[in-house]
């Protein structure tokens, strides 16, 4: 029977500055084996009883991947509409397949704009200092949905 696992977390980075935290908000819940948090880190929180703290470090490949160079792509600032206002740092999707890549602007030319296509933590260890605060049996709709819905398994739809 897959479970419902409760967390808190920090995440930071290899210099110890504080990406994400759940601190001071609801814990974060997920459903085992969903995909919904990185497979370093659920492989290792699986593991974990309520009450468990432990610091995890998950290597780029086990979170969001090495970063991929195709991804990295200069493209013609006519692909974009006529009105956009570019902005290195802004991010967009190529459709609205919810699936497909975010892309970054990192730089902006006189008629090219070069753009990432690869996730922001991309080639990137994290550190994850994780206390477990909740674990239950998932619910026949968590398992027929495919994710949790929250604490106590009440339908989000």
């Amino acid at each position: 029977m897959k479970r419902v696992i409760g967390f808190h977390y920090t995440l930071t980075d290899k210099t110890g500055t504080v990406l994400d935290s759940s601190i001071g908000d609801e814990a974060l819940y997920f459903l085992e084996g969903s995909q919904q948090i990185i497979p370093g880190l659920e492989s290792v929180v699986a593991l974990m009883n309520v009450g468990d703290k432990k610091k995890i470090e998950v290597k780029a490949a086990d979170a969001y991947g090495d970063v991929n160079a195709e991804l990295v792509v200069k493209v013609k600032k006519t692909q974009f509409p006529p009105d956009a206002q570019l902005t290195v740092g802004d991010q967009f999707q190529v459709n609205n397949d919810q699936h497909s890549p975010v892309f970054t602007i990192m730089s902006i030319e006189s008629d090219e704009v070069t753009v990432d296509g690869n996730h922001p933590m991309a080639g990137k260890d994290l550190f994850f200092d994780v206390e477990i605060v909740g674990s239950r049996p998932a619910t026949a709709e968590e398992m027929t949905h495919g994710h949790a819905h929250g604490a106590h398994g009440q339908g989000h739809h």
